[in-house]
């Protein structure tokens, strides 16, 4: 008997992306809008999600699944966040439901490291996906971004994580430190050369707010050309997130994310002596579709 097909949404902060998958979770088109859901007015939802996905929603037994920021407060429903340690029994029991049997949010996950909390939406989906896709039920995984995550899967349940604003930290200094008036008005292309330079030194760094400053020097001392500084610059902070983590013997990390952040991010590893594999975007589509077949039997069949 054929099975429910599925309409996987991915709805962040700037972008929104969807993807059709066949009952045997393949994709059969996708679709990508800038219309995240800081663009949208609340009470708006709806009629955005329809304007791009509506056609979709109208085949038989359509079903949508959901992950990332619409799930927050200011998105369509807000999905109270799962706590850790949580795998996908867990996530799938604590859908919020938009319209019942219809439309589902994934809801994000919390966990708390020293006493303080953490919290992530949309990137546990990818991490289910990743996890489906290559097999394995113990990694330790980084999701590169404006706010990179560390995550410690075990068991195929996600034991803890920790949050760095590497990239929103990289973005400041870029554009509103005194880097500012020495790095060019774009990144331009990149210097792999100036990027490892970068690592290296806040690998040997005692702090990002001493080796930040370097920038500048290497530029007023012409050591650097200014069109390498962004590379530079990006080395240091993707370093100093490096810096801060603790290698397991014969440690291997899954970077989930964009091609140009995971080489960046394999780079760097490698100058920490740790092994690498990488995850593209299709980690969100096989993680919705796997939450989804942990719902009652008769959601979603395999044909």
């Amino acid at each position: 008997m054929k099975g429910r097909t599925l309409l996987a949404v991915d709805w962040g902060t700037s972008s929104l992306r969807g993807a059709w998958l066949d009952a045997r979770g393949q994709t059969v088109e996708e679709r990508s809008f800038a219309r995240g859901i800081l663009t949208v007015a609340p009470g708006e939802f709806p009629s955005v999600f329809n304007s791009c996905f509506g056609d979709w929603m109208q085949k038989p037994d359509a079903f949508c699944l959901m992950s990332g920021m619409v799930g927050s407060k200011q998105g369509w429903l807000e999905a109270p966040y799962c706590t850790c340690p949580a795998g996908f029994t867990e996530v799938a029991a604590n859908l919020a439901w938009v319209e019942p049997d219809r439309i589902a949010i994934v809801s994000g996950l919390c966990c708390e490291n020293d006493g303080i909390p953490d919290v992530m939406r949309g990137e546990e989906t990818q991490i289910f996906g990743a996890l489906q896709l290559l097999g394995r039920q113990d990694a330790l995984l980084v999701l590169p971004g404006t706010h990179s995550k560390w995550v410690r899967v075990q068991a195929g349940q996600i034991q803890s994580f920790s949050t760095f604003m590497t990239g929103e930290f990289f973005a400041l200094l870029r554009q509103h430190s005194i880097l500012s008036r020495t790095l060019p008005a774009s990144d331009g292309e990149f210097d792999r050369e100036a990027f490892d330079q970068g690592v290296a030194l806040a690998l040997r760094s005692s702090s990002l707010l001493h080796s930040a400053f370097s920038t500048r020097t290497l530029s007023l001392f012409d050591r650097l050309p200014a069109a390498s500084l962004p590379s530079y610059l990006s080395g240091l902070v993707i370093g100093e997130e490096m810096r801060a983590q603790t290698w397991q013997a014969h440690a291997e990390v899954v970077i989930i994310g964009s091609e140009s952040l995971t080489q960046r991010y394999q780079s760097a590893l490698a100058q920490c002596g740790v092994s690498a594999c990488r995850v593209g975007s299709e980690a969100t589509w096989a993680g919705l579709w796997a939450i989804a077949q942990k719902l009652r039997p008769n959601l979603l069949k395999q044909s």
